[in-house]
């Protein structure tokens, strides 16, 4: 059972918590601590544990590696009460807030989903800043047309207010093989089972009046996610103001597929900006660096190290 709960650690990293206003933001040190490390960001509702396959072997090519939860997401703490969750755009100063608080220089930094688009805004709004990022499955912060993201504000809005009135104890806890089940369900295939585990590690928490039960430890909050998306003339400018070298890795069934003229538009436009740009394609999920971190350790050590 012991690999199931919450509190695993391994002696490859350690828990390194950075305080905030509201908290502290958590996460995962892989390797010497002694060094910079490649600072290391998950997708939408996943959490840190994301890594945990990739980052060893980052470690084993002789990179340092802190892999952070968002606030929202597995350890770190919840935004306060009436604070609502922007996504991407909350990112950037998230990581500004990170690296101010270790004094980093020339950041490097790699993203899967969420992460990936809160890479691709802090390496526009801070060009000098950034040495390099990693993009896994994803080109940009999600885009929608004008009249979609307005038709969305209200249920958002609605949607995080609803979640806002909800008593504690009416949040719904379950045995850990429901839990399992649940989260296995919701990534539709592009986890695998072991993935799902290994989430599970940082996604959850016993319940403190239910014996043999847990909880989500993410926000629900987090589900208003329609205020962060961006117009796609919004994000080619980001894109425009990005310099550093970038490498896109593209999962063969992962977000491209749902827009890829759009994808490959913004792709386009960083690789016209970039200094360098490596675009990169795999067979996998979208998942794959959590489903199949071998696959792509090879290409990511090298661009970091490069």
């Amino acid at each position: 059972m012991c690999d199931k709960m919450n509190g695993f650690e391994d002696d490859g990293f350690k828990e390194v918590k950075i305080p905030v206003p509201w908290g502290h933001i958590t996460g995962k040190w892989w390797g010497p601590r002694d060094v910079q490390p490649t600072l290391a960001i998950h997708g939408w509702q996943d959490n840190c544990g994301t890594f945990d396959k990739l980052a060893p072997l980052l470690v084993k090519g002789g990179l340092s590696v802190y892999c952070i939860d968002l606030p929202g997401h597995g350890f770190s703490s919840h935004l306060p009460p009436g604070q609502v969750y922007y996504i991407f755009w909350d990112g950037i100063h998230y990581i500004r807030r990170i690296v101010n608080h270790f004094n980093w220089k020339n950041v490097k930094i790699i993203g899967h989903s969420l992460g990936g688009g809160i890479a691709f805004l802090y390496a526009a709004v801070y060009p000098k800043d950034v040495d390099r990022y990693i993009s896994i499955d994803i080109a940009s912060p999600s885009v929608r047309p004008p009249k979609k993201i307005i038709d969305l504000i209200g249920g958002a809005v609605d949607k995080f207010m609803e979640y806002e009135k909800k008593p504690a104890r009416s949040v719904p806890c379950y045995i850990y093989d429901e839990m399992l089940d649940i989260v296995y369900d919701a990534y539709k295939g592009t986890v695998t089972r072991e993935g799902c585990k290994i989430m599970l590690r940082r996604g959850m928490k016993p319940a403190l009046d239910k014996e043999g039960h847990y909880l989500f430890t993410r926000d629900p909050r987090l589900k208003t996610a329609a205020l962060g998306f961006m117009t796609l003339d919004q994000v080619l400018e980001f894109a425009m103001r990005i310099k550093c070298p970038v490498m896109i890795i593209t999962a063969s069934t992962g977000l491209r597929s749902e827009n890829p003229e759009r994808y490959d538009k913004v792709l386009e436009t960083i690789e016209q900006s970039s200094q360098k740009f490596e675009h990169i394609f795999f067979e996998g999920t979208h998942h794959l660096h959590l489903n199949d971190a071998e696959s792509i350790v090879p290409c990511v050590i090298k661009f970091l190290t490069s």
